[in-house]
């Protein structure tokens, strides 16, 4: 038993081993007791134990790639960080230099790869990044049916899909999230009234269909189009104008040009799918960009992640129009007619 558990641990790791360098390569290739499904995030720090990050505890790999403990962990030298980082950007951190002031780099699959060191500044604003000395490997999932649960909230008597925003910290599952909603939504689900519909992605960041060659990784549905490497602002108006969604999907709202873009979206008709970072709903209420969308009464469905019992924990789903917790209701109902005593009100 043990031999195959370690067996099916080596060849879930296959597809991760080849971004690593120098000694971690090695150490990913031989991996052992540790599968791949627990592992949310890698952090490769030069002169720091490698580490990887799951949903509520933290691994420590030796040079044998065997869990361990914190002092007998492999420390990661400054030649491994390089050697990964060339691996990364394809040899070529000049051509990478636009992902370098974003602070991240986007691997196929919609894997993304965070960046620290040194900022080098012209007046306000990042126009690279050197002397490298950590890497934070984000690791993107499919979970095909996450979003079933969610979807009836999200739609109104008639099978119309209300304008939804879903606000999380870092973490909590909001792109999987989304990503499984875009392809139901594509989709259809008949037996809740809902059509196929014409979705149009701007995937900005690379995480949403992990595009590679033009063809997503991730299916986004049959009735999905992409528009990838593209921001946000520009790239919702480009989809209006040449592909007639009935839905725009977009993920991290945040910027002043995001607002304008989807005004002049929502002008032509077409529903709003999107998420937004914030850890609370007071959070979000105090960020200015969101404050500007919820004062405009944009959207009608607001949906809170976080990761009380793992990640994409569903908090509540908030109709704007009443204020009400339409989670939370349909939750207390279901205790109360499980324990006899009728819904709750």
């Amino acid at each position: 038993m043990l031999l195959h558990t370690n067996l099916s641990s080596t060849l879930e790791w296959a597809g991760v081993t080849p971004w690593f360098g120098g000694n971690l390569n090695i150490i990913f290739a031989q991996i052992r007791k540790v599968a791949l499904a627990e592992v949310e995030e890698i952090r490769v720090r030069v002169g720091q134990p490698l580490l990887l990050q799951g949903s509520g505890r933290d691994i420590f790999l030796n040079a044998l790639g065997v869990p361990c403990r914190q002092k007998e962990a492999y420390l990661v030298s400054r030649q491994d960080l390089a050697l990964t980082l060339e691996r990364v950007t394809q040899s070529s951190l000049y051509a990478a230099e636009e992902e370098l002031k974003q602070g991240f780099f986007t691997l196929p699959g919609g894997h993304r790869v965070g960046i620290a060191g040194e900022a080098i500044l012209r007046g306000k604003e990042v126009q690279t990044l050197k002397h490298i000395s950590a890497l934070n490997f984000r690791l993107a999932r499919e979970i095909r049916g996450s979003a079933r649960g969610v979807i009836p909230f999200l739609l109104k008597s008639d099978g119309d899909f209300c304008h939804t925003l879903m606000l999380s910290a870092p973490r909590a599952g909001k792109t999987t999230l989304l990503r499984d909603l875009i392809y139901l939504l594509s989709t259809g689900i008949p037996e809740l009234g809902l059509r196929g519909q014409t979705v149009g992605v701007v995937d900005e960041r690379g995480e949403l269909a992990g595009m590679r060659q033009g063809i997503p990784t991730y299916n986004l549905g049959p009735r999905t189009d992409v528009l990838d490497g593209c921001p946000k602002g520009i790239g919702m108006s480009m989809l209006v104008r040449s592909m007639a969604p009935q839905i725009i999907a977009v993920d991290e709202l945040g910027h002043p040009d995001d607002v304008s873009a989807l005004a002049d979206a929502l002008r032509t008709g077409v529903k709003i799918l999107a998420t937004a970072h914030a850890s609370s709903w007071d959070e979000a209420l105090h960020r200015p960009i969101l404050k500007i969308l919820f004062t405009e009464k944009v959207f009608t469905r607001i949906v809170l992640l976080n990761r009380q019992h793992g990640p994409g924990t569903i908090a509540g789903i908030i109709d704007t129009l009443t204020g009400r917790n339409l989670y939370e209701e349909t939750r207390l109902e279901t205790i109360g007619t499980k324990a006899g005593l009728g819904p709750i009100v």
